[in-house]
């Protein structure tokens, strides 16, 4: 397993090991002494997937304390622009964000602790996308940041006309706005 550290402080990306032979290939995509002994100390409670289309872009989602999410991000096809926004207060990156292609192909995996805004934007024809998540769930601290907002410039690698976003998702302030408490 190969971890790279990226340019914000706790945002991890992970590449494990890949056993490839004419039969297809084999890796371990999670191991909890591993992952801790790499710094990656998260307790998972809940996993989820989800199939998107070209295009389609969710987030940028989180929860607020106490039921903020740490997320450990892959995709078993196709291909995503994961990215994530540094929404810690005290964080000398605050506001600042970073992304990576995660592919069925690369198998890399993106570690992203509590504190950050989370969303993707999809590469290829469809991407199923898994997540490991630190906590459950919690409609009633769910809150979002608009894609778009002008004060991120976030690339998300499609065409602006060609991005598909939820209603939901289109109703997000802008960071500026935006309720946070990490």
């Amino acid at each position: 397993m190969n971890i790279i550290h990226t340019a914000i402080k706790d945002l991890v990306i992970i590449e494990p090991q890949v056993f490839a032979d004419g039969r297809g290939f084999f890796c371990e995509t999670y191991n909890e002494q591993k992952y801790f002994e790499a710094g990656i100390g998260a307790r998972f409670v809940q996993d989820n997937m989800s199939k998107s289309s070209f295009g389609v872009v969710r987030g940028l989602h989180y929860q607020l304390a106490p039921h903020s999410q740490g997320k450990l991000v892959s995709v078993v096809e196709g291909a995503v622009w994961d990215v994530a926004v540094d929404l810690r207060r005290e964080s000398p990156t605050f506001a600042q964000w970073f992304a990576v292609e995660l592919t069925a192909e690369n198998h890399r995996q993106f570690f992203i602790p509590q504190g950050f805004a989370h969303g993707f934007s999809v590469l290829s024809k469809t991407a199923v996308f898994t997540y490991k998540c630190t906590d459950f769930y919690s409609p009633s601290l769910e809150r979002g940041i608009i894609y778009n907002d002008p004060a991120l410039k976030i690339d998300w690698k499609i065409p602006e006309n060609a991005a598909v976003i939820s209603e939901k998702d289109l109703k997000h302030p802008t960071l500026k706005f935006a309720e946070m408490n990490f």
